[in-house]
């Protein structure tokens, strides 16, 4: 998937600008980095835009432990913006990424995460 075009459904499901929605994706996916190991991280990399998968690229470094605050306070901070749109801005790049990475390949790096950042990759539940 091109990047304008992963930007552009990040920037959809986060109700963000496109400018935003890319400065979401970079700190989304280099604290992601952090938090894989570097083979997990290098494993999903190909299957994003080419100027975007070299984020997912490091050495074969373990993964930093931090949690779900942690996660949320790196990108906040990245990406110049409040705790409740990082957290929305996570959680829309991380949907978009597993639809563009795959179910099998995705869920394989994400299970080194704890189970409240792997939630930020689910859809919200739709009301009645």
């Amino acid at each position: 998937m091109a990047e304008l075009a992963f930007v552009d459904k990040v920037a959809a499901r986060a109700g963000v600008s496109p400018e935003q929605a890319r400065q979401l994706t970079e700190a989304v996916l280099r604290t992601l980095t952090e938090r894989l190991s570097g083979g997990e991280a290098g494993a999903i990399a190909p299957h994003l835009a080419a100027e975007l998968s070299p984020l997912l690229v490091k050495a074969a470094e373990p993964a930093e432990t931090f949690d779900y605050d942690e996660f949320l306070r790196r990108v906040a901070d990245r990406a110049g913006i409040d705790r409740p749109a990082a957290e929305r801005g996570s959680r829309a790049v991380l949907q978009t990424m597993h639809r563009v990475v795959g179910h099998r390949e995705f869920e394989d790096a994400l299970a080194q995460l704890p189970a409240d950042l792997r939630a930020l990759a689910q859809p919200l539940p739709h009301g009645p």
